[in-house]
């Protein structure tokens, strides 16, 4: 089972992965927000893309930490299977101005 992330906006990121919903998920997102993918800076509309909507990405929330905006989460796509892996927002204003991911 799942746990729900306890920051709201975090919350509504993974809500938005698991759905598919590519409008939700980039209304989270501040303006010119960035990602790293294990400590690799990544272009991020490339990377959603490819690891999340064009491969059917979902979030199954393990744990949380830092008021829900650090979590591990078992990740699968239909690119790479399920692997566990470790999320890291930055939250400003409501919205994600930066989020860190990669293997746990």
């Amino acid at each position: 089972m799942s746990q729900i992330p306890s920051d709201p906006v975090v919350r509504a990121f993974v809500d938005a992965v698991n759905s598919g919903d590519r409008d939700a998920f980039y209304a989270l997102l501040a303006p010119g927000a960035t990602m790293t993918d294990d400590g690799s800076e990544r272009d991020l509309d490339q990377w959603v893309d490819r690891e999340i909507f064009s491969s059917d990405g979902r979030m199954n929330v393990e744990s949380e930490s830092d008021g829900g905006r650090d979590l591990v989460a078992a990740y699968t796509n239909s690119t790479w299977g399920t692997m566990r892996t470790r999320w890291r927002f930055t939250v400003d204003g409501g919205r994600i101005t930066r989020f860190d991911t990669g293997q746990a």
